[in-house]
């Protein structure tokens, strides 16, 4: 992965609808650093739809520095020392969990 945008571009493709099948949620993704910026990802009804800016009440608000974002995505960063040490904190574990794998984080 090269960037964060290339990430929330390819994530609605690659969820597939049977993946979230009965699942409805909204995650808060907020960067700082290179590629600040906020994003929300929203799905509902089968679908995961990303939007810039935070939109909505999220159960789960990931954020830290989009460096270690990417890292945690190329795999050069394992995402439980990432949250342990504090470079990405996440409000609702259990959720992120829950998604991770389908996320493609995991």
């Amino acid at each position: 992965m090269n960037s964060i945008k290339e990430f929330f571009n390819k994530l609605p493709e690659k969820v597939s609808p049977e993946a979230i099948e009965g699942m409805e949620t909204v995650f808060h993704f907020n960067f700082s650093g290179e590629e600040d910026g906020a994003h929300t990802v929203i799905i509902r009804d089968q679908k995961l739809e990303i939007q810039e800016g935070l939109q909505g009440e999220p159960e789960c608000v990931i954020s830290g520095k989009s460096e270690n974002f990417l890292q945690v995505l190329n795999g050069k960063l394992n995402p439980m020392m990432a949250l342990m040490t504090g470079k990405m904190k996440v409000s609702n574990t259990g959720t992120m969990m829950k998604y991770a794998k389908i996320f493609g984080v995991l």
